[in-house]
């Protein structure tokens, strides 16, 4: 049996890993961060892929949040790359 989190450690970066405990699938879904690019959003609300549907003014708070702090993440993922790119052609 593979271990997930040995080969995102090797292999993976810029994921984000949302799980809802009362998804029946979260047990097997990622629940900790495995480095600080691979990362693991636990709630206890909700289920997988909740929060990739598109907000509604009905949303509760926590997955307000949840979309926001994914894409803050998102936001300094794409602000690091155009850092780096920048050092490389200095």
């Amino acid at each position: 049996m593979y271990n997930i989190e040995r080969v995102l450690k090797r292999f993976g970066s810029n994921i984000i890993f949302f799980n809802g405990l009362r998804d029946p699938w979260s047990g097997g879904g990622v629940l900790k961060n495995v480095s600080n690019t691979v990362i693991a959003i636990v709630a206890e609300e909700g289920a997988h892929h909740v929060d990739l549907r598109f907000s509604t003014s009905e949303d509760p708070k926590w997955l307000q949040d949840v979309r926001k702090t994914e894409a803050n993440i998102i936001a300094n993922w794409i602000s690091q790359y155009y850092h780096d790119l920048a050092y490389l052609y200095k």
